[in-house]
C-alpha cells in the first residue's frame, strides 16, 4: 500500500495542473466575477477554490485507480478520455476570463460536460470506485454549466 502513495499524488499533481493552468490564464478572474450580474444561486467566489481543489485530487484519485488497474497500455481509451476533458477543463477559463465570450464559454463547458460523462462510464466500466468518484465532478460542472449559461444572459455587454 505504502508503494502507490507516490504513484497517487503523482496522479493528483498531474490533474491538479489543469488548476494551475487556468489560474495562470484568468489572472483577473475574481475581479470579472465580481463585475457580473448573478444569479441568487450563484455561489461566492471564494468557494470555487476549495470546490476545485477537492474535485481535483477526487479526478486524480479515479484516474489513478484506473491506472493502477491496467496501466497506461490496458486503459488507454479511459485515460486518453481523462486527459480530453482536463484539456477542456483548463479551456473554460480562457474562453470566458480571457476572450470573454458567453457563447464559446458556454460550447465549451458543454463539451467538457459530454467529456466527463464519457469518462465516467468508461472509468465505471474499468473501476466502479473511479466512476462513482466522478459523480461530484459531473455534478459540479452540470451546476458550472448552468451557472455558465445563467451568468452569459444576465451579462450580454461583459460576455
Amino acid at each position: 500500500m505504502l508503494q502507490s502513495i507516490p504513484s497517487l499524488l503523482a496522479w493528483i499533481l498531474g490533474t491538479s495542473l489543469a488548476a494551475v493552468s487556468g489560474a495562470v490564464t484568468a489572472k483577473s478572474a475574481g475581479e470579472f466575477y465580481g463585475l457580473m450580474q448573478k444569479p441568487v444561486w450563484a455561489p461566492p467566489a471564494w468557494l470555487f477554490g476549495p470546490a476545485w481543489t477537492l474535485l481535483y485530487i477526487i479526478m486524480g484519485t479515479a484516474a489513478w485507480r484506473v491506472w493502477r488497474d491496467a496501466g497506461f497500455g490496458g486503459a488507454k481509451l479511459e485515460l486518453s478520455f481523462y486527459a480530453v476533458q482536463l484539456v477542456l477543463n483548463m479551456a473554460w477559463s480562457y474562453f470566458f476570463f480571457v476572450r470573454r465570450t458567453g457563447f464559446g464559454a458556454t460550447v465549451e463547458v458543454v463539451c467538457l460536460w459530454l467529456s466527463i460523462a464519457i469518462t465516467l462510464v468508461l472509468f465505471w466500466k474499468r473501476d466502479m470506485w473511479a466512476g462513482i468518484l466522478f459523480l461530484p465532478y459531473l455534478a459540479w460542472v452540470t451546476f458550472a454549466t448552468a451557472l455558465t449559461v445563467a451568468v452569459w444572459r444576465r451579462n450580454p455587454t461583459l460576455l
